[in-house]
Formats: structure tokens, C-alpha cells, sequence
């Protein structure tokens, strides 16, 4: 489990998180007249299809309808059929997402069409192989499909976080900093100790700890802000953060 929170005051809420969130790109995707959501759908597809994915796996199709299925499901998305009737305050984007993948698998003709596609040029390309391997890592009898998804949906935050914080590292000409400090970002944090850091980049153990508790301080504030990113007003953002953090603890 990532520990989000050691030594770490919340971020100061603020509407600015809400200015453009996925629920406004969803919103945006139902109106004709908004060609930019179809691009920022796309990303947003890119991001969390793996958590799909792995549902869909967990639900026993086998890989290659699997690999099929979400991509029949991910053009669905683009084509932006589902987003007409999309009211503001409608929830969580992943309760969206999910809600709408168990109708998809429910739709034989839907499920048809997705074998059809499976021959020919992918609504939206990801490297199968990889995904099954990934899925294949997975705990077998542990987790229903619902809660993998939930547990891969938090960890693609958590991944989209880590790569937010590292390239602000780098932008700062600190990548080398980022790869040794990133370890006390998780829990039991291996081997490494605050002296052996220190040692290595030739700083104080004081300051190693002081540099983590900024970078920790950071990474809360971007995991508030992906969070906020899926959730459809600033009250809902506490509620899924302590959520993830639960699923992320099993």
C-alpha cells in the first residue's frame, strides 16, 4: 500500500481543481459541438483501460474477447453515444465507466460487434501482450471483478501521480534526486535508511528527511488533485481518497 498521508497536511481545497475535470470532458463528449473532448476522451481511455481490462478477464472471457471487448467498449466511448443523457453530479467517473462497461457486456449485439472488430483495426491500441501479462500477476481467487477493478483503478492514479511528480523532478533538473528518494514513497520503503541516502548524495540525513517530507507533501497534493479529477464536485473528494486508500490496503 502507498502511504498518501505520513507527515502530510491536506491540500487546500479549491474549485480551481474542478475547472476541467473528467466529468467535464464527459459532459463535453455528448455535445456535438465540443471537437476538443474527443481528444481529451481519448487520454482519459488511454489512462484506465487496463482497470477495464482486467474486469473484464475477472468476469471470464478469455484474453483475446477480453482484449475484443474493451476495445469494442473504448470505440463506444469515443463514438460518444453514452454521454447525452450524463447529468453534472452523476457520481464517480469509475462507477460511470464500470456502470457503463456491465451494459456493454450485457448487449449480445454489442458483444458481436466487438468480435467482428476483433479482426480488423483496434478502436484503440494497447499492447495486449503486456495486459495479459499484467492480468496474469493478478491475485486469482482473491478479488471478485468489481474489487479488481477498483484496486486497478487506484493504482492507475497512483501511477499517473508518480509520473506527474517525477517530471516535475526532472523539469527541476532533479531526476536523480526523484530515483532516490522515490523509495520512502511507499510504505516499509526496502533497505534504504535516511543516512544511507544521505550518503549517497552527499547531503545531511536531516536533509534527506526534510526533502522527503516535501516530496511526500507533493505527492498528496497531486493524488488530491487526480482524485478530484473523477469525482463530480469537491465534497465527494475526501469520501474517494479515504475509499482508494481502503481498497489499496487489502
Amino acid at each position: 500500500m502507498n502511504r498518501l498521508s505520513d507527515g502530510v497536511e491536506p491540500a487546500a481545497k479549491g474549485s480551481g481543481l474542478f475547472t476541467t475535470t473528467h466529468w467535464s470532458v464527459v459532459l463535453a463528449a455528448g455535445q456535438a459541438d465540443a471537437p476538443e473532448a474527443g481528444e481529451a476522451l481519448e487520454k482519459l481511455c488511454r489512462a484506465y483501460w487496463y482497470p477495464l481490462y482486467a474486469y473484464v478477464r475477472r468476469r471470464g472471457h478469455g484474453h483475446e474477447d477480453a482484449q475484443d471487448l474493451t476495445q469494442a467498449f473504448l470505440l463506444q466511448l469515443l463514438e460518444r453515444k453514452s454521454f447525452a443523457r450524463v447529468a453534472p453530479g452523476k457520481g464517480r467517473f469509475r462507477s460511470f465507466l464500470l456502470a457503463g462497461l456491465n451494459y456493454f457486456l450485457a448487449d449480445a449485439g454489442d458483444r458481436a460487434r466487438a468480435q467482428k472488430r476483433g479482426g480488423g483495426q483496434p478502436a484503440l491500441s494497447f499492447d495486449a501482450q503486456t495486459a495479459e501479462q499484467r492480468y496474469r500477476l493478478e491475485p486469482v481467487d482473491e478479488l471478485s471483478p468489481d474489487k479488481l477493478f477498483e484496486r486497478q483503478w487506484a493504482l492507475a492514479l497512483l501511477d499517473e501521480v508518480l509520473a506527474r511528480l517525477e517530471k516535475e523532478f526532472r523539469e527541476a533538473g532533479k531526476a536523480g534526486l526523484f530515483q532516490r528518494l522515490r523509495v520512502f514513497l511507499v510504505a516499509g520503503r526496502g533497505e534504504a535508511t535516511y543516512a544511507e541516502v544521505a550518503a549517497g548524495l552527499g547531503l545531511t540525513s536531516e536533509a534527506v528527511k526534510k526533502a522527503v517530507q516535501r516530496m511526500r507533501h507533493r505527492y498528496y497534493a497531486l493524488f488530491r488533485e487526480a482524485i478530484a479529477q473523477t469525482v463530480a464536485s469537491p465534497v465527494e473528494v475526501e469520501d474517494e481518497m479515504r475509499y482508494l486508500c481502503a481498497v489499496m490496503a487489502r
